[in-house]
């Protein structure tokens, strides 16, 4: 029981400060100039390339310059390969399974690629959220256009981050993150992909059969629990994507649903469409330094903010009902996570921690036991 009610209380553990308004500064300045810059040209329906791109400053917030510019530029690839995919998927109109195929493909060798050369934040998560967003909206630019949009602000994100090395000049020379595969390890690897796959994949099939118009939500929402380093941390990743999406739900829902107590009500000139966009273009920008500024001290609160940061620009490249939008969300994202938790616990990596993280190694005899009897019983 006390290893359980530690597993608990980590639940709402804010972990400390580590300069986190610094990283949190440098992603919003990558979100805000490419943003600002579609918003003054009266195009803040492509601001959903630049966001994707400007993610790469969430890559090796708190590394030596030359291993930030390296990881990011890893990330880069990343993010830009998912905005690639899900840009040509939208051009050619294909959703449902090809979807489902193509991101739960990815998801295994994004996670096979991140794992090699130890992307932090862990795994391809924002690499297939990118694609499914990107594949979700229908493309109002060429396919070229909406690339050198997110490259762009992705060769800015790299250039933020790496401009702090113009005030230090300090280097490391061979400092590096990557660690040469051994057999044991090729075969982690392959593990961990097979977890994405099937995770996600699982996800996008429920959310196609359910007729979901956001079926990537769910696919999304169960690649998080597969980042966490064992089974409790992985479990607290999937509860936090819950709840911290369901209270960023509230944010957003008073932000676009017409109602007397959201913006829409409270200020009727937000109604009208040219000012609406204007000031969900300024929300991004505020939410996402929001996002960055408790992603490494508490994920559930930082959904709280990226929630509507991916809401938002949604809404701005394509439209929809608010309440659908919000409803659909909502339901893909317990289903997925929830999917990925299960994945977890059935598919165990190698190393990683089992039921006696949460019970206590001597507590586990005793608790087998009552199970045991339990099924009996039932019999």
């Amino acid at each position: 029981m006390k290893r359980v009610m530690e597993q608990v209380r980590a639940l709402h553990r804010l972990e400390p400060a580590n300069a986190d308004h610094l990283a949190a500064l440098r992603v919003a300045l990558s979100v805000a100039v490419p943003s600002l810059i579609l918003l003054a040209i009266g195009r803040t329906d492509l601001i959903i390339y630049a966001v994707f791109g400007a993610l790469t400053g969430m890559y090796g917030r708190s590394e030596p310059h030359q291993l930030r510019l390296r990881h990011q530029s890893q990330a880069a690839l990343v993010l830009l390969s998912g905005v690639a995919v899900g840009v040509a998927l939208s051009v050619n109109h294909l959703h449902s399974w090809w979807l489902v195929a193509v991101e739960a493909t990815l998801a295994g060798v994004g996670s096979v690629y991140a794992d090699r050369v130890r992307l932090k934040p862990n795994g391809p998560f924002f690499g297939i959220l990118a694609l499914g967003a990107c594949a979700s909206v229908p493309a109002a630019v060429p396919w070229h256009i909406a690339m050198l949009i997110a490259g762009g602000s992705a060769l800015f994100s790299i250039a933020v981050g790496f401009s702090g090395w113009i005030r230090r000049k300090s280097w490391q020379p061979g400092a590096t993150r990557a660690v040469p595969p051994s057999p044991a390890g090729r075969r982690k690897l392959v593990v961990h992909a097979a977890r994405y796959v099937t995770a996600v994949g699982a996800a996008g099939t429920i959310g196609v059969l359910s007729g979901s118009g956001h079926p990537h939500w769910a696919m999304a929402a169960a690649a998080v629990p597969l980042a966490g380093a064992d089974l409790p941390s992985s479990v607290r990743r999937g509860i936090h994507r819950i709840v911290g999406t369901f209270l960023g739900l509230a944010v957003t829902a008073v932000v676009i649903l017409p109602a007397p107590w959201t913006l829409a009500g409270l200020y009727p000139g937000f109604q009208e469409p040219v000012r609406q966009a204007q000031v969900l273009a300024l929300l991004v920008i505020l939410f996402q330094f929001a996002t960055e500024l408790f992603m490494t001290r508490h994920y559930g609160l930082a959904m709280v903010w990226f929630t509507p940061v991916i809401l938002l620009m949604t809404q701005l490249a394509s439209p929809v009902e608010p309440g659908v939008l919000i409803l659909e969300r909502a339901v893909e994202t317990l289903v997925g996570a929830l999917l990925g938790i299960l994945v977890v616990v059935a598919v165990r990596r190698s190393g990683s921690r089992t039921m006696a993280s949460l019970v206590g190694p001597a507590r586990l005899p005793r608790v087998a036991n009552r199970l045991w009897f339990a099924r009996r019983s039932r019999h």
